[in-house]
């Protein structure tokens, strides 16, 4: 580390705003292009921001290994892995469920923090409330990653009736997820 960076890391374990502000203004154009790279412009700026918090969280640990630039870039690059995987569990897993219940999944599947045992058997819960056929295909589909036409052969239909089954499954599995999310917010209410 230089002596500028060493001087600067004083001021910003000290709390010193003012150096926040020029750390901030040393890298944030550089950064913010770093993120687009990988992310695109939408995302970017939503990284950059968490990247800049994880660093204050973090500057407590850091250790005078590396400069504060490569510790910066660093947490950077895992903001971006995390922002990707959210992203490929949203467009892989989930593509044909609305957009509600995708981001619902996708947080719990990517936070260690959250109650994921929870989430699976609330998923099984609602497996198990769907009709046979559609509980199955849907565990071929999203579980297992079979293809349709792997589908189609296995639940011995022809490809149109597995593809039709599977758009019926996924509606059914969105309305009983639903209902169960409301029950969660609103347990005492009333059954209509």
């Amino acid at each position: 580390m230089s002596k500028k960076e060493h001087i600067l890391l004083r001021r910003l374990l000290s709390h010193d705003e003012s150096a926040l502000h020029e750390l901030y203004a040393e890298y944030k154009t550089h950064l913010l292009l770093y993120i687009q790279r990988s992310l695109g412009k939408e995302d970017a700026e939503e990284v950059l921001q968490d990247t800049f918090m994880a660093f204050i969280e973090s500057l407590r640990n850091f250790r005078g290994q590396s400069s504060l630039k490569t510790f910066l870039y660093a947490i950077a690059k895992r903001k971006v892995v995390d922002a990707l995987r959210r992203k490929k569990v949203k467009k892989l897993l989930f593509s044909y469920l609305p957009e509600y219940v995708v981001d619902s999944l996708a947080v719990v599947f990517l936070h260690d923090s959250l109650d994921k045992e929870y989430v699976r058997r609330k998923i099984e819960r609602v497996f198990d409330q769907l009709p046979h056929d559609y509980a199955r295909i849907l565990r071929l589909k999203y579980i297992e990653g079979y293809k349709v036409h792997a589908i189609a052969q296995v639940m011995d239909l022809p490809f149109k009736a597995a593809e039709s089954m599977l758009f019926r499954a996924r509606k059914a599995f969105v309305k009983v997820y639903t209902k169960h999310d409301r029950s969660d917010i609103f347990p005492f209410e009333e059954k209509i």
